[in-house]
């Protein structure tokens, strides 16, 4: 049996709040059965940076996250705004997050996971410095931590990052694997 692209036979939103969601689309299978899967919404696609500063360290946002409901060391990012470019996105996430700035450069994109259809575009900023204070939205609480490579490499295999794909794509695109 080679493999088809499942039937979509109607698409949901079931909720939707705060830019997030679930949406139900049922598909006819292969063997001609229908079935219901829910996928994980969000209004846009998303970005996450590996920004490095001049003193090779990793720029980490230390925040609360509800859904491992822990206190985790992430890598910046966010959402990208209607109409906005992925790369001014990125810039402006950064700034928004760190207070920080570098020179920004688009890895690749990724799935979001197997039961989203969004996108999150990764990137890389070198060089970065220190130019701004934050500017949080109402929601974030970020502590900024920087790491040296080493001690960042160690928290990758932590399982206690959210965007590991960005840190390991990251961090080979840069030869520092």
């Amino acid at each position: 049996m080679s493999l088809k692209k499942w039937q979509e036979l109607s698409r949901k939103v079931l909720i939707e709040k705060f830019g997030r969601g679930i949406e139900k689309v049922v598909y006819r299978m292969p063997d001609n059965s229908e079935r219901d899967y829910y996928l994980n919404i969000v209004g846009s696609h998303f970005i996450c940076i590996l920004a490095i500063t001049k003193n090779d360290e990793v720029i980490l946002a230390q925040q609360f996250r509800p859904g491992p409901n822990e206190i985790l060391l992430e890598l910046p990012g966010g959402g990208i705004e209607k109409g906005e470019d992925p790369l001014v996105a990125a810039e402006r996430e950064l700034l928004e997050e760190t207070g920080y700035s570098g020179k920004m450069e688009f890895v690749t994109r990724v799935f979001a996971d197997g039961y989203s259809p969004l996108y999150r575009y990764c990137f890389v900023a070198t060089n970065c410095e220190k130019i701004a204070e934050q500017k949080l939205d109402e929601t974030e609480y970020i502590e900024v931590i920087l790491k040296k490579l080493p001690a960042f490499r160690e928290h990758l295999r932590s399982g206690k990052l959210t965007d590991t794909e960005t840190g390991y794509i990251g961090l080979d695109h840069l030869g520092l694997l």
